[in-house]
């Protein structure tokens, strides 16, 4: 397979820029596999579509303002707004750090993706506010390094204060506070994903009751978002591609509650490549970089609830993969001339 097979055209105008004020009020496009029809729905309805034997599936991991604007040790950095990073951008020696996850217990060396990476180089140092300083320990592929911070700050303590929400690039506005509470779930729990797994988004307290009340039994699984998820696709033969592995862990508990269930709903990509990846080895909880595309046999996803996400992606292609690459890009075409809002902070899709 090729990666141009699942491509479509998007107006740049659908793309969210900002999350609706209410969480609940997005559009949710249902896909039928069976009958190979849509409806257009709202998310509202949601647990019209669930009842007793069904298992929703979410995952709680936690967005962390995980992005820092520095500037390389012994440039002169000339004083920008803390929520002005586009300003920062554009100065000279200016960096932009993206934090991925952790490679240390104590938190004072991570993955990270570096701007500009060329130009970073091992042993160079960066600056940021707040007196956090680290030093590049070690250059990868794609603009990837490790950095080891110098400082006996608190890390997390550090983010929180001077730390960024990590908007995806095709949010083209710098974050505010208010992303702080919107560009996460009601659920979240457990803190390590740099991006929001996006369809558990729309969920409120409310609607999760009424899930409950349908006689649906909630369970909560954990991946850390990171690379394996995000990044786009290098390799344009698909069967070529490797993705990098991000950290899932399953309770016992949850397990137990998904075992019993007669249909598992997957509450987005990740939900799904967690559950699929302890159906394959059997492991609760580990490291896991699989990749799921069209021929993949999906062992336990039943349904799934999901946002609407960019061409050529592996996010894109695991949709394929469950209900057949034309129905989707099909419905795609629909959601384009219906004017539907895409990717993290728009509508939905839900495919049973």
């Amino acid at each position: 397979m090729r990666l141009a097979e699942f491509d479509y055209h998007l107006p740049e105008s659908l793309i969210a820029q900002t999350p609706l004020e209410d969480r609940a009020a997005s559009r949710m496009l249902v896909l039928y596999r069976d009958e190979q029809r849509w409806e257009d729905r709202m998310f509202r309805e949601l647990p019209q579509f669930l009842g007793p034997g069904d298992c929703l599936v979410l995952n709680d991991s936690k967005v962390f303002p995980s992005r820092l604007y520095g500037h390389r040790e012994g440039v002169h950095a000339l004083p920008v707004g803390k929520n002005n990073p586009k300003l920062r951008e554009n100065l000279s020696g200016s960096v932009e750090v993206l934090l991925l996850r952790p490679v240390s217990p104590d938190a004072r060396e991570w993955q990270a993706l570096v701007r500009p990476g060329r130009k970073m180089r091992t042993g160079e140092r960066i600056r940021f506010d707040g007196g956090l300083e680290a030093e590049i320990t070690s250059r990868g592929d794609f603009g990837e390094r490790k950095l080891r911070f110098l400082t006996h700050t608190d890390v997390y303590a550090a983010l929180e204060e001077i730390g960024h929400v990590p908007l995806p690039p095709y949010i083209k506005r710098a974050d505010t506070p208010a992303d702080r509470e919107r560009y996460q779930t009601v659920f979240a729990r457990d803190k390590g994903s740099v991006a929001a797994p996006t369809a558990g988004l729309h969920f409120t307290p409310e609607v999760l009751d009424q899930c409950r009340s349908a006689g649906t039994q909630i369970a909560y699984v954990t991946l850390h978002v990171g690379l394996g998820t995000f990044q786009p696709i290098h390799s344009e033969q698909i069967e070529q591609a490797h993705l990098h592995s991000e950290v899932y862990r399953i309770t016992p508990e949850n397990a137990a509650r998904m075992n019993s269930a007669r249909r598992l709903v997957a509450v987005g990509t990740t939900s799904v490549r967690t559950m699929e990846s302890a159906a394959s080895t059997g492991a609760l909880s580990g490291e896991t970089d699989i990749f799921i595309y069209p021929g993949y046999p999906f062992h336990r996803t039943g349904g799934l609830l999901t946002n609407f996400h960019l061409p050529r992606t592996s996010l894109l292609l695991l949709v394929c993969a469950f209900a057949g690459t034309d129905f989707v890009l099909a419905a795609y075409r629909h959601a384009v001339e219906k004017m539907y809002r895409f990717y993290s902070y728009g509508d939905c899709m839900l495919i049973v």
